[in-house]
């Protein structure tokens, strides 16, 4: 622990005043982690406006391809990939991908790159990067998971989905290697693993100037972790995938604390007390520099405006005012800052310049954010809202998002999880805010019996509260349906939410795709 901590530069208190950092030992260090400043707490200001305009482009969520061959050869590609491991079932380890990269010739070497994990919060953070990065004139690259509708949306240059075309020609373009490296394995390449070498040769044969990566799941042993971060993000960790990641924060801090590379520099967004700890110790232990939520960045104010919120946000330059952001929810409004300061340190802000970034830059790029099945409205009359919330710490920010952004009078929860995710306690974080709950199922394989839901849905609602509909267009139905119960202009309610799976499909019945 002998190497200290380099930090970005002076600390601004919302009034402006320069602040010594008073973190001057380790301990301090961790507890100011996890304990905001109140003149950074949330400023909740505005009445709450009854069926909110929010609704998003839906270009970023794209269709089957018209083109029946086009059409034709993405289901075969598809097809393949779905021979393959799927995404929950892993081998813990990097050999296999980090193969692939060595006869594609590395091609994740050839960009700069900011990657991203946590819990939570993961592909709305790692959309506004993009899109900050793409408002600054740089060609960007992302790859994010799992995907809402269409396997295309997990790789995007220049803020959109590559095409189907050019989908298909990555996958046949890398398809020799990836059976020349199956041939040499144990395993073979599993699912994400392919996808994760298609998206890194994506980007190299762009090229882009700087590629924006999630994690799947963890970090240390993750597919996507053979490249070296120049930035390394992290937002709110919270329990979730214990069975693989550890049972307590600290422990999946452990896993995602592995994408913090040899002198990278740290996003860190609030976290518990001992995920900070190890977190922090990842980082001296690698020299490298360290940004806190609550402490050199931050929200300083927020308020709910129509179809989102307006924002000033302390960034590692100094402070960002009458920011437009087109997303519900005080989670949103940290996963900005976050996103933010990860976009000035990639400029160097704090670190080879003092100067911010330029502020009409930066709110023309929040204004055009959009995040598909997060809080996204799809319907009206009643007013249908997406969520792809599946574990209780995404639930409990949803439900609160829920209450400050919406004025429902009845709201009806339309509820889809998977059998390997903790169901109650996602219930139990809706619960306050649902009438009543339609359980259902979507088509994986993965999804929780409806009829097991619905157990488990009575257990937390009461019998009295709880509808059971095991296909989900007849759930929506049902859930219109009781929403309307008050009267036309009541101010009823439907919030589909469970699973991004679930969401997807919704989505699609609803018309959106």
């Amino acid at each position: 622990m002998s190497v200290p901590l380099r930090r970005l530069g002076t600390v601004s208190d919302p009034n402006g005043t320069d602040q010594p950092d008073p973190l001057d030992s380790f301990d301090e260090i961790i507890e100011a982690e996890t304990t905001r400043d109140p003149d950074l707490a949330v400023i909740e200001a505005g009445s709450r406006t009854l069926r909110t305009q929010g609704g998003q482009p839906y270009t970023d969520v794209p269709a089957r391809p018209e083109d029946p061959e086009v059409d034709k050869a993405l289901r075969e590609v598809e097809a393949e990939l779905a021979t393959r491991w799927g995404e929950t079932k892993l081998e813990p380890s990097v050999s296999r991908i980090s193969a692939l990269m060595d006869v594609l010739g590395e091609p994740q070497r050839s960009y700069p790159s900011i990657h991203i994990t946590g819990t939570n919060g993961k592909t709305s953070t790692a959309r506004m990067i993009e899109a900050l990065l793409g408002a600054f004139e740089l060609r960007t690259g992302r790859y994010t998971s799992p995907h809402v509708q269409s396997i295309t949306e997990r790789i995007s240059l220049d803020g959109a989905p590559i095409s189907a075309e050019r989908f298909i020609e990555t996958y046949h373009d890398i398809k020799p290697y990836v059976e020349m490296v199956d041939a040499q394995q144990e395993y073979r390449l599993s699912f994400f693993e392919v996808l994760t070498g298609m998206a890194y040769a994506a980007f190299a044969d762009a090229p882009v100037d700087v590629a924006v990566v999630e994690v799947g799941m963890g970090g240390s042993w993750d597919a996507t972790n053979v490249i070296d971060g120049d930035v390394a993000v992290i937002t709110p960790i919270d329990l979730d995938h214990t069975d693989r990641l550890g049972e307590t924060p600290a422990e999946i801090a452990g896993e995602k604390g592995g994408i913090i590379k040899q002198d990278a520099t740290v996003i860190l967004a609030q976290q518990p007390v001992d995920a900070a700890q190890v977190l922090l110790k990842k980082a001296v232990e690698v020299d490298a520099t360290v940004a806190r939520e609550g402490l050199e960045f931050g929200v300083v104010a927020r308020q709910v405006a129509v179809g989102g919120q307006l924002m000033t946000l302390r960034g590692l330059g100094g402070e960002y005012g009458e920011v437009y952001l087109p997303l519900h929810g005080a989670h949103q409004a940290h996963n900005a800052a976050v996103a933010l300061a990860a976009v000035e340190a990639f400029f160097g802000v704090g670190a080879q310049r003092a100067e911010p970034l330029d502020i009409d830059t930066v709110r023309k790029a929040f204004a055009a954010v959009s995040s598909p099945g997060r809080l996204e409205v799809v319907r009206r009359s009643p007013t249908v809202v997406l969520d792809a919330a599946h574990n209780p710490a995404g639930a409990r920010v949803t439900a609160e998002a829920v209450q400050e952004a919406f004025d429902f009078s009845r709201l009806i929860g339309v509820v889809g999880a998977s059998g390997d995710k903790n169901v109650r306690g996602l219930l139990e974080a809706f619960e306050p805010i649902f009438a009543e709950v339609v359980v259902t199922q979507n088509s994986s394989h993965r999804a929780m019996d409806a009829d097991e839901l619905a157990a488990i849905a009575v257990e937390v609602f009461g019998e009295e509260r709880v509808q059971v509909e095991p296909r989900l267009p007849d759930a929506l139905e049902a859930a219109i349906t009781l929403s309307e119960e008050e009267g036309e202009f009541a101010g009823g309610g439907v919030l589909v939410t469970g699973s991004v799976i679930t969401v997807g499909e919704a989505r699609l019945l609803l018309g959106k795709g």
